[in-house]
């Protein structure tokens, strides 16, 4: 299954519809959650009845469109979302498998409506997992909680050193220093295993598993590069099944994810407090966006208002309908935080969405850091 990059997902924000809108579909195929097909087709269809009913543009060809690829029987293996955009006026259609589920939505709007995909994107950057042991070495990589690479070692030690009465001591001590240098070897080498992978696959944080001295040891034969990106320490051992270690990774990628965000908006709110660089509140942040000055904008995850948008110069409003810059008549948008994404996106701008951040939704569920 291919990876999501932020490059695809600009391409795809990138279409904007002169005609008919286009209408994005995220539904949730988790095979986990909807073991059987009728599972998530009952939630399509509750999606596609929702949306005849609040909005008057959703055409009916593309949501035949949408419900004949999900009732057709794709192909589930390893997909636990789906992402669909139709325009079938402007003979528009894309489907992304995801291997992550995602919330269900339908959306119709101008231009696809990206913005779970951007933050699937930041949520779950490649992470590098290497479980040690004095034998053996396991060396995975993940992203969108799904193993893309992996790689393992196995250095045997002499199994013969125990046979030995209590007048070779001496050559038991020799021994046992020979073993330990094997130890040594093997975890520098597992160490080269881990570099190597980073250097053909990239990932953004490496997750080191062992006992305390193997752990110790190993980290200190990291390559520079690797110690930069250590992260919290996995708590399993090499004998550790696929999926045990999955689940694990997943977890590090997502705590990972929330400290990022929180993060973000510690700085936003330092920022706001010593009135430099940042701003917060829709108002503010769309004045912001309009000028050009958002190097990171911070969305609330749900968080959606109404606005206005200027089918002209592009400028965001909250009221309407005259363009304050060009003076000409301004759309209405019953979600206007689709468009300032949008609009972010395209103008080169960092987007993070945030999951459950009480301080962003203090500050008005949006802000953003600025450039100048």
């Amino acid at each position: 299954m291919p990876v999501i990059t932020e490059t695809a997902i600009r391409e795809l924000a990138a279409f904007r519809s002169t005609g008919s809108p286009v209408v994005s579909c995220y539904l949730d195929v988790d095979g986990q959650r909807q073991v059987r097909p009728q599972d998530y087709e009952h939630r399509l269809d509750a999606l596609l009845r929702g949306a005849t009913e609040r909005d008057s543009r959703a055409s009916k060809a593309d949501l035949e469109a949408i419900t004949t690829y999900v009732r057709n029987g794709f192909d589930r293996s390893g997909v636990r979302g789906l992402a669909l955009f139709s325009c079938v006026d402007q003979r528009f259609w894309q489907v992304l498998a995801l291997p992550v589920p995602v919330s269900n939505s339908l959306m119709i709007n101008h231009s696809p409506a990206v913005e779970p995909l951007e933050h699937l994107v930041h949520e779950l950057e490649p992470l590098g997992v290497l479980l040690v042991d004095r034998q053996r070495a396991r060396m995975f990589v993940y992203q969108f909680g799904e193993l893309i690479e992996r790689a393992e070692l196995f250095e045997e030690l002499p199994r013969d050193y125990d046979t030995r009465d209590e007048a070779s001591r001496g050559a038991r001590e020799r021994e046992q220093h020979h073993t330990d240098e094997l130890v040594a070897q093997h975890l520098r080498h597992s160490a080269e295993v881990a570099f190597r992978l980073f250097q053909d696959r990239g990932f953004a944080h490496l997750s080191v598993g062992g006992t305390d001295d193997i752990h110790a040891a190993t980290v200190a034969s990291l390559h520079p590069y690797l110690r930069e990106r250590l992260t919290h320490r996995i708590h399993l051992s090499t004998t550790a099944s696929d999926k045990e270690i999955c689940v694990a990774a997943l977890e590090i990628e997502q705590r990972l994810e929330t400290e990022k965000e929180a993060a973000l908006v510690l700085r936003l709110r330092d920022s706001i407090g010593s009135h430099s660089r940042g701003v917060a509140g829709l108002v503010d942040t769309m004045g912001a966006l309009n000028d050009r000055r958002v190097a990171t904008l911070l969305v609330s995850d749900g968080y959606v208002e109404s606005g206005w948008r200027c089918p002209s110069c592009g400028s965001l409003a909250r009221k309407g309908p005259t363009c304050r810059v060009d003076g000409a008549e301004m759309v209405h948008h019953d979600d206007v935080i689709h468009e300032l994404v949008d609009i972010a996106l395209r103008t080169g701008c960092a987007v993070e969405v945030c999951v459950g951040n009480a301080d962003l939704d203090v500050l008005g569920g949006v802000g953003a850091l600025l450039r100048y």
